[in-house]
């Protein structure tokens, strides 16, 4: 072959750049992937931990939900959008406190799928007597 077909002058700069935008979309998806896993890591911890403060004996589970949406709002910003409720319940176990969290599931940086993820968390009230 002689000419134009077996010219390959310019090949590794497209090489170059389909291989890399590639690695950059692929470097991306693992960063985007990683930040929704420590979203949902941040909200189920904040949800257990606003469930024990709610439960203690001197606090009531309004406290519990305002400690839920302080830690999430310190940890990762409005930008998710969390709903926290929290209810007392009778279990099995006897009476308890359960803190549901709604939030924003992140797909494109903290731009996601609204309510797209829910956690609860329950522990058992306490009592003076």
């Amino acid at each position: 072959m002689s000419g134009i077909q077996s010219d390959e002058r310019g090949s590794s700069t497209v090489e170059f750049v389909l291989v890399g935008t590639l690695l950059t979309v692929l470097t991306l998806g693992v960063l985007q992937l990683a930040l929704a896993v420590y979203v949902r890591n941040v909200v189920h911890d904040a949800a257990v931990e606003g469930a024990y403060f709610g439960a203690l004996a001197d606090t009531d589970t309004a406290a519990g939900a305002a400690r839920t949406a302080q830690l999430i709002t310190t940890a990762v910003g409005d930008g998710i959008g969390a709903q926290v409720t929290a209810v007392e319940t009778d279990s099995v176990r006897g009476p308890e406190v359960q803190v549901t969290v709604v939030a924003t599931l992140p797909l494109v940086g903290l731009l996601g799928v609204p309510a797209g993820m829910e956690v609860t968390a329950r522990a058992p009230s306490e009592s003076f007597d």
